[in-house]
């Protein structure tokens, strides 16, 4: 009879293993328009440039010093150690909670002395031996339960997955972006010393005729006025330049060699000129956050599957299997065999609510996530916007602050030989300089734009993991 019941368990077991009272999840669409903006200051589509996410990192970064300090980056950051440890937890408590789903096997063995009254005066001692192997309260995961509790935990370790390829992403992009910062402040700091030494002969020369009396008092202070402002910048940027090499170091996790930092602003960039543009939104998805927020998502939602199975009876099996002898030397010769299986059932009737009420915070908490998710695909949408909308700008603001700066000089020179024979006054000169100067300046600020703008539009559609160079389309 205890046979037959172990073996209707089992296979009722066997029925309704499928059996899960999660809800189906469908990926939720509708939060983001169907492609990303173009037209009007949005960039063209490309035809001929490669798909983002086939671009290693080493291909896109085309300086070999910037290459060599984001690799020390990835091994020596402290932050992407932390998220690895994040992986390292999230994937051992899934094999915790995996574990659950297999019964536990433990062997045990026991002995027992005795001395028991055999007649009116007298005793015996009696030995029993026993060893035997079973599983203790295994529970029969009729409802899913401890399936959905498995799928929660496994979704939870591919987030943090995701959270590390994320934190890798983010660690590149703003490793490239300060490089590229203190690649700028020294072509600034070159442009405030050269143009120390051009205010400097003017407010020497201004300073020797107020001396003799062919200049005022007022030419010359505005002189010296340029002067220590350009002192006051090479001060500044000076200080900035430092504290760009701060931040670099702290990014890297390491001290940056001065062999790998840069001279200042490459005419050509440091990174591939040409990223796709007219694309579907859908290469949103491919992004690590959004990934880790679908994944959250889900593991949510099998947690509404736990909440719902966790109101049904529960089954639990506790069996045995093994020998006993009252010789310890025939325990396993000429012992009695014997077996136990003790199946229980429990059926929560007053909990006061409390599964009930789970089974409304399992649920609450997928609404929190699936708001989650579609804010996620939003912000990535905005990112990715926003980097497209100055990427389709940003060469004809180059061209025109560059055309600008060339005017400013010419106009500075020829003010300069005017004021020189009597054409023009000082202060038209001194003010062409400082125009001169202020234009240049913003030539190196909008070439900077322009680098950290790719950057951020290589971040912002997912690139930025694989090493390898790009494939042969």
């Amino acid at each position: 009879m205890s046979r037959l019941l172990l073996t209707a368990m089992f296979a009722s077991t066997t029925l309704l293993a499928g059996c899960n009272l999660a809800p189906n999840y469908a990926r939720p669409t509708g939060a983001v328009p169907a492609a990303l903006p173009q037209g009007g200051v949005y960039p063209a589509a490309s035809t001929d440039a490669p798909d983002v996410s086939r671009i290693g990192w080493r291909a896109f970064f085309t300086d070999a010093r910037l290459q060599a300090v984001i690799a020390a980056g990835l091994d020596n950051n402290r932050d992407l150690r932390i998220a690895a440890g994040n992986v390292l937890q999230a994937r051992a408590r899934y094999r915790v909670q995996r574990a659950d789903q297999l019964p536990t096997i433990a062997a045990n063995g026991s002995a027992t002395f005795t001395n028991s009254a055999t007649g009116a005066a007298g005793s015996a001692d009696v030995e029993i031996y026993s060893a035997n192997v079973g599983v203790s309260n295994f529970e029969l995961d009729l409802f899913g339960r401890v399936r959905n509790l498995s799928r929660a935990a496994l979704e939870q370790y591919f987030a943090s997955e995701q959270a590390q390829r994320a934190a890798r992403i983010s660690l590149i992009a703003e490793i490239a972006t300060a490089w590229l910062q203190l690649a700028a402040d020294r072509d600034q700091l070159a442009l405030s010393r050269s143009t120390l030494a051009a205010f400097e002969q003017t407010r020497t020369l201004t300073q020797a005729q107020f001396r003799i009396g062919v200049a005022s008092e007022l030419a010359a202070r505005q002189a010296d006025t340029n002067y220590q402002g350009a002192l006051n910048d090479i001060a500044a940027l000076e200080t900035r330049i430092a504290q760009d090499r701060n931040a670099l170091d702290l990014l890297v996790g390491a001290p940056v060699g001065d062999d790998r930092l840069p001279d200042g602003l490459k005419e050509g960039g440091a990174t591939l000129s040409s990223l796709p543009a007219g694309l579907s939104s859908d290469i949103l998805l491919r992004r690590p956050d959004v990934l880790q927020a679908e994944h959250q998502l889900i593991a949510e939602n099998a947690n509404i599957g736990a909440a719902r199975a966790a109101r049904f009876p529960t089954i639990s099996l506790t069996a045995a299997l093994g020998t006993i002898s009252t010789a310890l030397s025939g325990l396993f010769g000429g012992g009695g065999w014997t077996y136990s299986a003790g199946p229980a059932a429990t059926l929560p009737l007053f909990d006061g609510g409390r599964a009930r009420s789970n089974v409304r915070l399992a649920e609450a908490n997928r609404q929190v996530a699936l708001a989650s998710y579609e804010r996620t695909i939003q912000v990535a949408f905005r990112e990715v916007a926003d980097a497209l909308a100055q990427r389709g700008t940003i060469d004809r603001q180059i061209a025109a602050q560059a055309q600008r700066a060339q005017s400013a000089q010419v106009a500075a020179r020829l003010s300069d030989a005017r004021y020189r024979v009597g054409v023009d006054s000082f202060l038209t000169a001194l003010d062409a300089q400082r125009t001169a100067y202020a234009a240049q300046q913003q030539l190196v600020t909008t070439r900077l734009a322009r680098g950290a703008n790719l950057v951020e539009l290589y971040r912002a559609l997912g690139g930025g993991l694989a090493e390898t160079d790009l494939p042969s389309r």
